[in-house]
């Protein structure tokens, strides 16, 4: 597998630059981002995207810079800008290369001179910090910043308006002002302290051509309040801090200290991937500083996983599938406990939250697999770490109720019927993680008994009947329960003409959909299935589904399936689950493809080869060095929605360990109806 460098960038065409994009966070769910050429492409990108306590959300406050290395009497602008019909500058910048080390760094140079630009944010801080350095070149240079902000939220754009309050306040090291009432000021400091000439003014309608194609608003208005010139000189770089408070602390004392903490992050994720073969190492080492990076602590305090970058908050399906992946399976237990137990403390009436509102508080709780996903990741955290006494003093008590509620019945209809299998919802309720909707309307209606969910509940059943015994609670024993689920899910779910699972039971009828939810069936610790139908399902999965990034979420042959995930918001939704592919799927085939093997080292070779194509080809592609949330059903399998998901990087985390003679729950268990 290949680092994802861009050593050799200068053979990019300008639209290719504008296609690669990078990403940086701060442990608290602020991020910086845009795209290798610094020109945004969505409304997303910012340098500055802080998620604040007051008022609580995500906002784009410093969105870019525009800055230019001067010397010899010439500009060299190390920006790009997009506006009406022309790019500013007209030319391309000069980036001659794209690397990691430890956060983004760009180099610049014409053959004149060489210049580094290196950007971090400063962890559990809303604080970044951009270093130049002048590798080579003339004694007499300078640089000039532009700052622009946006002070909006995530989500908005932000435009000329005259509630802006324009005046800086002169500081010795840089200036400071306060844009807008109830919101904080910002504060630009350099090292060594600049000349900041004061120029307040708007600059109208930048371009973000990300936006149009989604079908959003795309053009926004930035104010700048000036200009800031610094020497710049070979062996003295120069620092630029924006923050959200000033800051006391020499700044290049503050970047060598976060520097330095970043390369102890670098050098344990290093020797966690010890075991991996050399050439794996490089790629697997970028993914677990992507993993890294949706582990956040928020202003209330609270250990979370951001689901996506740029746009998705912390939900809890999303977490729990992701959880093992990015702590448990990646070195960082302890991490991962604390989430888990935090999502415990969540749980009302049998249900944990389906997502977490901009204040950190739960927002509403219609998931009905985020509870069964919650067992699951117990599951996992048992066979890496062995720590039962956890389970038994802060999960067990939630993990009966949980199950208790769903056997009498909760909330959106979710309860267990004669036969011992799970309901929810109704045809108007998206409860499952196929969840799209256009004008209220479920696109994949699996209100009834979903496969999954019903895999999931079997799974749980069984995990909770093998504690009870453990901890000796016979009152809790799920006798005979087991039994009768597995019975009653192979009855109900298995369609014999095309032997595999169908996809969902409503009204009776059985909905013989080709998707890929029948795989968890088969990859879950206890499985409702036999061997022979484990191996079946697995079969139909590869041969109808799997591509080179992932699993479609239906089959080709299927009338309804779109192979482009593209245009307005109500076709990307159309197209969400009907087709378009998502890498999250590769973990449960994964699981189920090495369990059903008959030969398990042709198994791990396939698994291991295939893993080592995507990620060579997919992790320079569109956020570099990390893993899209979803490709095109159809070939070549083009990357959308989030630049970094986190449970795509979770899974390709948890694959290959799992390839490297990693424990699997299912090894650890035993099945209580088998």
């Amino acid at each position: 597998m290949t680092t994802p460098s861009l050593e050799n960038i200068t053979s990019l065409s300008h639209d290719a630059l504008l296609g690669l994009e990078w990403l940086e966070t701060n442990g608290q769910g602020g991020f910086a981002a845009s795209t290798l050429l610094n020109c945004h492409t969505r409304k997303y990108h910012g340098l500055l995207a802080a998620n604040l306590k007051t008022p609580a959300g995500r906002y784009v406050l410093l969105s870019k810079l525009e800055d230019a290395y001067h010397c010899s009497d010439r500009a060299t602008p190390l920006f790009c800008h997009r506006f009406p019909d022309c790019f500013a500058p007209a030319e391309t910048p000069p980036l001659r290369s794209f690397r990691w080390d430890p956060g983004p760094v760009f180099e610049y140079g014409d053959g004149g001179f060489t210049l580094r630009k290196e950007v971090l944010l400063v962890f559990e801080e809303d604080q970044i910090l951009i270093r130049y350095e002048l590798i080579d070149g003339p004694p007499d240079g300078h640089l000039t910043i532009r700052p622009f902000l946006a002070f909006r939220g995530i989500h908005a754009l932000a435009h000329r308006n005259a509630f802006l309050q324009d005046r800086s306040h002169p500081m010795n090291d840089g200036f400071s002002l306060q844009p807008y009432e109830g919101m904080p000021a910002i504060y630009f400091q350099t090292s060594p302290p600049p000349i900041f000439s004061s120029s307040p003014d708007w600059y109208l309608n930048f371009e973000y051509i990300r936006e149009r194609e989604r079908g959003y608003e795309w053009r926004e208005d930035l104010f700048t309040p000036g200009e800031l010139t610094v020497p710049l000189e070979r062996g003295k770089p120069v620092v630029l801090s924006a923050s959200l408070l000033p800051c006391r602390r020499k700044l290049t004392g503050l970047w060598t200290a976060e520097s330095n903490r970043r390369k102890r992050e670098a050098a344990e994720d290093l020797s966690f991937l010890e075991p991996c073969d050399p050439g794996d190492r490089p790629a697997m080492h970028s993914l677990l500083r992507a993993g890294r990076q949706f582990l956040i602590r928020t202003p209330a305090g609270r250990q979370a996983v951001i689901a996506g970058y740029p746009w998705f908050t912390d939900w809890g399906r999303d977490a729990l599938i992701s959880l093992p992946g990015l702590t448990f399976r990646s070195g960082r237990p302890k991490t991962g406990k604390e989430i888990l137990v935090g999502l415990a403390e969540q749980e009302r009436g049998g249900l944990l939250p389906n997502f977490f509102s901009d204040d950190g508080q739960p927002g509403t709780f219609n998931t009905v697999d985020a509870p069964l996903w919650f067992f699951w990741a117990v599951q996992e955290m048992l066979a890496t770490t062995g720590d039962l006494g956890l389970v038994q003093k802060r999960l067990w008590p939630v993990l009966k109720r949980i199950l208790r509620h769903m056997i009498e019945g909760t909330s959106f209809d979710i309860f267990m019927d004669s036969r011992g299998l799970l309901h929810a919802g109704s045809e108007e309720m998206n409860l499952t993680w196929m969840d799209a909707r256009v004008n209220g309307i479920p696109v994949t209606p699996r209100g009834g008994f979903a496969v999954e969910v019903n895999a999931l509940w079997y799974n749980a059943v069984c995990f909770a009947a093998t504690l009870a015994e453990r901890f000796g609670e016979r009152d809790f024993s799920m006798s005979g329960l087991p039994a009768r689920i597995r019975h009653s899910f192979q009855e109900a779910f298995w369609n014999e003409k095309g032997n595999c699972l169908g996809d969902v039971l409503q009204g009776g009828r059985l909905d013989t959909s080709v998707r890929p939810n029948q795989i968890v069936a088969a990859a879950l610790p206890f499985s409702p299935l036999d061997p022979a139908r484990m191996a079946a399902v697995v079969e139909t999965v590869r041969r109808s589904l799997l591509t080179p990034r992932g699993l479609r979420t239906l089959s080709r042959s299927d009338s309804r399936y779109r192979g482009v995930y593209g245009g307005d918001g109500e076709s990307r939704d159309r197209a969400y689950h009907q087709g378009t592919v998502w890498p999250w799927l590769l973990l449960p085939f994964g699981m189920a493809f090495l369990r059903t093997a008959t030969d398990r080292r042709e198994a791990e070779a396939f698994l291991l080869g295939y893993l080592r194509i995507f990620l060579r080809e997919h992790l320079p592609e569109a956020g570099v060095g990390t893993i899209s949330e979803i490709f095109d059903g159809d070939p070549p399998h083009r990357p959308n929605g989030c630049i970094s998901q986190a449970w795509s990087v979770a899974a390709a985390l948890h694959l290959h360990t799992l390839l490297h003679g990693g424990v699997t729950a299912t090894e650890e268990n035993g099945d209580p109806a088998a």
